[in-house]
């Protein structure tokens, strides 16, 4: 008989974290505190983001677009469904820490289960008057040292696929 292992992995317990805290108590009961996860090995969000805006402003660009851009015949086959998208993760509603965190823990796992290309839905953001914090702050984000290992690029998705509040990526293949 083997035994089972019941601790649970950062990453669950991250998702854990973001998906108790969205829970009300039952009516009479007091709320249980939910402490903060460390996270010494992931950088945080607005780290990213300042990483992000320090190579947009060293390199051209353009040239950080062409290196992270999914090749035309690949963006083709998958907005025809050529090519199966493996995975979706949906990050409308959320913080940018609660996206950023969900985002890295969904791409951890996919990545480690072998999958290729996975679908990101940021939204639009234009229902507030705004452009969109995280559709903005995405593509930023999987340009990041934290992202790297995981995505080999990614680029907008097409019109049936959610447009411009959407995001192909292709993941690195498994070593």
């Amino acid at each position: 008989m083997t035994r089972r292992n019941d601790r649970l992995s950062e990453d669950d317990r991250v998702l854990w974290n973001l998906v108790a805290r969205t829970a009300k108590p039952l009516k009479g009961r007091l709320a249980v505190d939910i402490p903060e996860i460390a996270a010494e090995a992931r950088p945080t969000p607005s780290q990213s983001i300042q990483a992000a805006a320090s190579l947009a402003g060293a390199a051209k660009p353009k040239t950080q677009h062409v290196s992270h851009a999914l090749d035309e015949p690949t963006l083709d086959k998958l907005s025809k469904g050529r090519l199966p998208i493996e995975g979706r993760v949906d990050l409308h509603g959320l913080t940018q820490d609660e996206a950023y965190s969900l985002l890295f823990s969904f791409l951890h796992r996919a990545h480690a289960g072998g999958v290729r290309y996975v679908l990101v839905i940021t939204g639009k953001g234009s229902s507030s008057g705004g452009d969109g914090v995280l559709r903005r702050a995405v593509p930023a984000w999987l340009s990041t040292p934290a992202f790297r290992p995981l995505v080999s690029s990614h680029d907008h998705a097409a019109r049936n696929h959610g447009g411009s509040g959407a995001l192909y990526v292709r993941l690195r293949r498994v070593r």
